[in-house]
């Protein structure tokens, strides 16, 4: 399987989300050198951090964050948590033509986001970053975590023929109508590093791969189990699979526009326009609107 090539406009600005859960050690350096790199390069931007429901002083210190970070939007997901529901909550929030995720324990370089926005203003769709071609690298990975990440990428390359050999690596990026044509999302936890990607390539997005490197959390703990994950990403990818192979009613056609609903329309809420009270006593007199609607609220 293979990328169209790229044919979409270029864009305007960018959001970066950032799922955030307990990472009072290492929050604060994230956020302030993907500010400074991206006002640097003069990148028109948005930095959307989810509190997963940290119990520390995460959301504290997004909230003082604020006060030197002007493009800095925290927001706390509220509901069912999970390092997939965080993102899911940062996807439906953010503003920009384009989004990357990216990691909030400083282990992704924020230099890269700025290739990410280049490459995308090329006209990809998608643009994934790998940490094991010519260019990348990692720092201190676990070899355990190492040799799992390995195997595993070694069988999504094979199940989907594609090239592609970092699709559990979250730190990607991606146009806006890419996360709307692929919605909605039902992967939870980390497994959702591996559904965007694929159902993008499946659903026909054009993309391309460029080197990124890596380095290991230097304060706090990995959110991610490898041993909960196994069946959890093995379900997705037979998910996509069975996608790829069964239906191309998802399929991005050239001649159609590339934007469907992010949010299925049965969640949306109409809105309601109050009229006011009518007193009884005036019950029989004519009620005379003002041509501009000032009689509503």
């Amino acid at each position: 399987m293979k990328s169209k090539k790229p044919t979409s406009s270029t864009i305007n600005s960018i959001a970066v989300v950032i799922p955030a859960y307990n990472e009072e050690g290492c929050l604060e350096l994230t956020v302030r050198h993907l500010h400074l790199e991206l006002s640097t390069n003069k990148i028109p931007h948005e930095i959307v951090v989810v509190d997963d429901g940290s119990s520390d002083n995460t959301w504290e210190i997004l909230i003082e964050l604020t006060k030197d970070v002007p493009t800095l939007r925290p927001i706390k997901n509220l509901g069912p948590h999970g390092f997939g529901r965080a993102v899911i909550c940062g996807l439906n929030n953010f503003q920009s033509d384009a989004v990357a995720i990216m990691m909030a324990d400083n282990s992704d370089d924020a230099n890269d986001v700025v290739r990410y926005w280049h490459k995308l203003n090329e006209g990809y769709d998608c643009v994934f970053g790998s940490r094991f071609i010519k260019g990348g690298g990692v720092i201190d990975y676990p070899i355990h975590k190492l040799v799992m990440n390995r195997m595993a990428n070694m069988f999504v390359k094979a199940l989907f023929n594609i090239s592609y050999n970092d699709t559990t690596n979250a730190f990607k990026a991606y146009r806006k109508t890419v996360i709307e044509g692929c919605a909605p999302f039902i992967s939870p936890h980390f497994n959702l590093t591996v559904e965007i990607p694929l159902k993008a390539m499946v659903r026909g997005f054009s993309w391309t791969v460029i080197p990124i490197t890596w380095k290991n959390r230097r304060t706090g703990i990995s959110k991610l189990k490898i041993q909960e994950m196994g069946s959890r990403y093995l379900f997705i990818c037979l998910y996509v699979l069975l996608e790829k192979h069964l239906t191309r009613d998802y399929r991005v056609k050239p001649d159609e526009p590339r934007v469907t609903s992010a949010q299925p329309p049965e969640r949306a809420v109409p809105l309601e326009i109050e009229k006011p009270a009518i007193e009884p006593s005036l019950i029989d007199t004519p009620v005379i609107e003002s041509p501009d609607g000032a009689n509503d609220k």
